[in-house]
């Protein structure tokens, strides 16, 4: 591929409505092109082309931008003329942008999000996006720390740093764009702060190596109180001759005054735990699969159920069986008379999917809901129910949004057709083994 084509590219997708935006089938080619080999090229020319692509794509990202917006308003005005309510109209609209981008719907409102301010709000840092002058990152600092001026005023710093943004990092930025929104508005650093502390939560991610990363975004003053308290505690501890390291004395004394339990390792809460049978009774070596962290070890799944070991001391231990279609693999199908998903049916629906069904959302399952509704005909039950996040399970509820079980293949999937015809597949997480009889999940 000739390093023209991608100028060319370039200059097409960087103009945006100033001459006609490639089609997509055009994109599709020019993508398949992209990615072919350039033998041949010298260092100068491929440093030339890494930076031709870095503009391409803020290029596309402000066109992405421009189609999202485009986008909204006429999904809005098709729900409008539909008789959509308006404080409903634009549901469907985030995930539909999501599922397009291969993101969450959470990243999907934030896209929409961004857009609209660049669009609408921000026409300086939108032509620097297109002109391949700043990174699609870089323009979201603009829109972020502006969110709590007015239109005016942000306006006004769009308009200031027009011409500059190009020279500035990702700090120069922030630090250019907080100084002049204090100068127009003092009282933004309160209500940003105001907004921050709202903002307060706990969160957990899995980490390496079966551990995982609990997080409190806190106001300051309670974070550092909270973490001297901790450093205190393990400081007294290693001066009374305690063999464990600072580190690990202020994580088990963060569960234990947490928990309320005596000691870290011997906390019995509920962990859903899904492995073989032959993993657990037999010493067979398939992973098992940790709920709302993912697959972890034979030795530690069966560590965890014995109630033994450095990491489930003492715990107390449940054992549920659920048993698997030896053919195909899947968790059986359970049937219920309920219109609602509850009970030992929605802890199916949770362990089967592990999270949000939706394509390319990894959001924790908060809903237990039916493919087909159940004012359809649709049937409480664990084929015809699928686990989403809170945001995906409302955004299905749109006009114009279908969604049925399939068979088709191996797997529990689910077929999702959007307003504009578009259709995904979901398919439930593989459990343990390739086809494992009778699983068990246990909790720890």
């Amino acid at each position: 591929m000739a390093s023209d084509s991608i100028e060319h590219m370039f200059d097409r997708v960087a103009a945006g409505s100033a001459q006609r935006m490639p089609a997509a089938a055009e994109l599709a080619i020019f993508l398949a092109r992209l990615g072919a080999p350039t033998p041949g090229l010298t260092d100068a020319e491929r440093i030339d082309r890494i930076d031709v692509l870095e503009r391409l794509k803020s290029a596309a990202a402000a066109a992405q931008a421009g189609l999202t917006v485009d986008f909204d308003a006429s999904q809005r005005a098709e729900q409008a003329a539909a008789g959509v309510p308006a404080r409903e109209q634009g549901r469907g609209v985030a995930s539909q942008v999501a599922l397009a981008r291969r993101d969450s719907a959470v990243k999907g409102s934030r896209h929409l999000g961004l857009a609209k301010a660049l669009v609408l709000e921000m026409p300086h840092t939108l032509a620097a996006l297109a002109a391949g002058e700043i990174s699609e990152w870089r323009a979201t600092i603009m829109v972020r720390e502006t969110a709590v001026l007015s239109v005016e005023h942000r306006g006004r710093i769009d308009g200031d740093l027009a011409g500059r943004l190009g020279s500035l990092g990702d700090r120069g930025v922030e630090r250019e764009v907080r100084k002049l929104a204090y100068r127009l508005d003092a009282g933004s650093a309160l209500r940003r702060i105001r907004g921050a502390v709202a903002d307060r939560r706990v969160t957990i991610r899995p980490a390496p190596d079966t551990m995982a990363r609990l997080t409190g975004l806190l106001p300051v003053a309670q974070g550092i109180a909270a973490h001297t308290a901790l450093s205190r505690h393990a400081h007294a501890a290693k001066a009374s001759g305690d063999p464990r390291s600072r580190g690990q004395i202020m994580a088990d004394t963060l569960v234990e005054r947490v928990t309320g339990q005596e000691h870290a390792e011997a906390v019995p809460v509920e962990v859903n735990l899904v492995m073989t049978d032959q993993a657990l009774l037999a010493g067979g070596d398939t992973p098992a699969r940790l709920e709302g962290y993912g697959p972890v070890p034979a030795a530690l799944g069966r560590s965890l159920v014995r109630g033994s070991g450095p990491l489930a001391e003492a715990a107390d231990v449940w054992l549920r069986r659920l048993f698997a279609d030896p053919d195909t693999g899947d968790l059986v199908a359970l049937e219920s008379r309920r219109r609602c998903f509850t009970g030992l049916l929605r802890r199916f629906l949770v362990i089967r999917d592990e999270a949000c069904r939706t394509p390319w959302c990894d959001a924790p399952v908060r809903h237990g809901d039916h493919v087909v509704p159940a004012a359809s005909g649709g049937l409480t039950s664990a084929e015809n129910g699928q686990g989403l996040c809170q945001t995906c399970n409302h955004a299905k509820q749109a006009k114009g949004w279908e969604a049925a079980a399939s068979r088709a293949g191996p797997g529990a999937a689910v077929v999702v057709v959007t307003p504009t015809g578009h259709t995904y597949r979901s398919v439930a997480p593989p459990l343990p083994g390739p086809t494992p009889s009778p699983s068990i999940a246990g909790a720890a």
